[in-house]
């Protein structure tokens, strides 16, 4: 690996990039990863590093090769190697499915739109629909469980496999083919046939609300997205105070929330991060809006990369926290090629947020607790705050 800090470099979206992937902007999250450069698992010696990520990567490549030369699946050979790491964010993805998570990194995916994560319990439940998508016209909700997906239980499977069989990888399905959702909602439970479609992120959206204040709501880390983050506050009107929406967002491109966090402070530190023990950093840009009075809106959903930006301008004092506890998802994970050109993204370390904190199996606490209503106190905060002086 060379010393340049990948997360602050502009990325290049193209096969066998450094990929970090937002499950969510894909139909189905579960995970929201922070990723490194691929790694060259040949770069040292196996025997000199047997515990560490590329010890692991060893043992899931020769998984892979033992599969290719038996004639069964290289990649369900190494997705049953990983899951003895007992890792839940380790994954390997498909070549196809790595492809397709590369191009939804530049805002459009083929989907039904839905957001979902695994509960502690395996089922897969959903967590947000996208307006005017299938899954919004079927009349799918939140709080909804993802039951089965073409007549195969999600019960239990890690969610790379929930997104293949959503996005039909196997049998390379485009916009227009069918997929049957079993559902459950209390106790009915239902199937719904939907019509994939070519579906965008639009990660970013922006209103002004009463009383003098913008509404910031970010989806997901897409790329892109923290500029335009940069650029709503800029074209904020004067003395207007911001809600930075952060709800139900699983994390994304780790640059592109650092690009955000720029946008409210003038440089400094926004965490550190560990790459198989080596300690690293990212720094926000200089030149952010500091007056400005900020809110933070989290919740349940908030993870990764969102969570990464909220710790940073709670820990500067730079923003007030509304809504709940974050999820606590603060690994950083790397992926390597196989050898039939799948890829496994395995752990590599943990990020912190500028006061040492970490936000793994932890989450982010608010300073003002709120459930339903976090949207309303926040704008109220920012009316009492009133105008920076």
């Amino acid at each position: 690996m060379s010393g340049r800090d990948p997360f602050c470099q502009p990325r290049r979206i193209r096969r066998g990039a450094a990929l970090t992937l937002v499950f969510a902007s894909v139909l189905v999250a579960g995970a929201a990863t922070g990723a490194l450069p691929q790694a060259d698992p040949k770069s040292a010696p196996d025997e000199a590093r047997p515990a560490g990520r590329a010890g692991r990567h060893a043992e899931i490549a020769r998984a892979a090769e033992e599969a290719m030369a038996d004639g069964t699946s290289p990649v369900e050979a190494a997705r049953r190697a990983v899951s003895r790491s007992g890792d839940r964010w380790d994954a390997v993805y498909s070549r196809g499915e790595y492809e397709e998570f590369e191009d939804a990194l530049d805002g459009q995916y083929t989907g039904v739109g839905l957001w979902a994560r695994s509960r502690e319990d395996g089922r897969v439940a959903v967590t947000k629909v996208r307006p005017g998508s299938p899954a919004a016209a079927a009349g799918i909700r939140p709080g909804d469980l993802l039951r089965g997906v073409d007549g195969r239980s999600t019960d239990g499977r890690p969610v790379t496999e929930v997104v293949s069989l959503l996005r039909g990888d196997a049998t390379d399905a485009s916009a227009g083919t069918t997929v049957r959702l079993l559902l459950e909602r209390g106790p009915r439970t239902w199937t719904e046939s939907l019509r994939r479609a070519q579906l965008s992120t639009d990660s970013v959206t922006v209103r002004e609300a009463a009383g003098s204040v913008t509404v910031i709501r970010v989806d997901t880390f897409t790329k892109g997205s923290g500029e335009q983050v940069r650029e709503a506050v800029r074209h904020a009107p004067p003395g207007a105070g911001v809600v930075l929406d952060l709800r139900g967002n699983p994390g994304g491109l780790v640059s592109e929330a650092v690009t955000a966090a720029s946008a409210f402070l003038d440089g400094g530190l926004v965490a550190t991060y560990g790459v198989d023990g080596e300690q690293r950093v990212l720094h926000a840009e200089p030149g952010g809006d500091t007056t400005r009075p900020l809110v933070a809106l989290v919740d349940g959903g908030t993870m990764s990369a969102a969570e990464l930006l909220t710790g940073a301008v709670q820990d500067r004092g730079r923003a007030l926290v509304v809504g709940s506890r974050t999820f606590g998802k603060g690994s950083v994970q790397m992926p390597s090629r196989l050898p039939d050109g799948s890829v496994a993204e395995l752990t590599v370390g943990h990020y912190r947020t500028p006061s040492g904190r970490s936000v793994d199996g932890r989450g982010i606490t608010p300073d003002l607790e709120a459930g339903d209503e976090a949207l309303q106190r926040a704008e109220s905060v920012l009316r009492g705050l009133g105008s920076p002086s």
